[in-house]
């Protein structure tokens, strides 16, 4: 049984055994990762795209929601990625204003109308069967009682969740080992990026210490809601 303190390398096997998993019962084209640009989902993806090749498959199927408020930083690295490791990214947008959207005033509202439902519309609208996520169990309590596989509705699907038991010390050592790239904003003092409004610059605490408190409390909410 894999658990936090297992070793990285028994870590990287069991996400990989996993991902095979959903591969033998899922078509390969209904199966996307939900790519945030982050460190931990870019590691996911890396480990995906590993799997996808030694089955002589190419190209892995990737969501990435723009909320319109993302850092710059974050997008431009996602899409010089996805060129050169030659991903099917889709970029889902939200069907809102940006510009007279009330953006952080209510986060539960935001998240919804920012994520969810642009997530939600895409996965409906390429009829996906199963959603890798990069979250991790350490990461927010709310994240403590999480499955690998979860079965999600509106739509119906899987949320695969492969690096629930890896720490943040991982992510990092598995980046490292494999040249795994990743945004110039970590090496900024970031450690967690969500949208610009939300973000800030953490003072040495919790990896999620700069993300804000509003939005941290109501996790578990938007959890429910259809956020991963």
């Amino acid at each position: 049984m894999i658990t936090a303190n297992s070793p990285l390398d028994e870590k990287v096997a069991d996400t990989a055994s996993k991902m095979k998993t959903v591969l033998l019962e899922h078509d390969p084209s209904k199966i996307a990762v939900a790519w945030t640009g982050g460190k931990d989902s870019t590691v996911v993806l890396a480990i995906w795209r590993e799997v996808l090749k030694a089955e002589g498959l190419f190209n892995p199927l990737s969501f990435s929601i723009d909320t319109g408020v993302k850092f710059p930083e974050v997008m431009a690295f996602r899409d010089r990625l996805a060129q050169e490791w030659d991903i099917d990214l889709k970029v889902l947008r939200p069907e809102v204003n940006i510009k007279t959207y009330p953006v952080a005033k209510d986060t539960v509202s935001c998240c919804r109308d920012l994520k969810i439902k642009p997530l939600q519309k895409a996965l409906a609208e390429y009829d996906i069967q199963v959603l890798i996520t990069g979250i991790r169990r350490d990461e927010h309590p709310s994240r403590s009682t999480r499955e690998a596989f979860e079965k999600r509705e509106n739509p119906d699907h899987i949320l695969l969740n492969p690096i629930l038991e890896w720490t943040e010390m991982d992510i990092w050592s598995f980046i490292t080992m494999h040249a795994i790239p990743y945004c110039e904003l970590y090496d900024q003092g970031y450690r967690s990026l969500g949208c610009q409004p939300c973000t800030v610059l953490g003072d040495g605490g919790s990896e999620r210490q700069g993300r804000s408190e509003d939005k941290e409390k109501n996790l578990e909410l938007l959890t429910s809601l259809g956020y991963f």
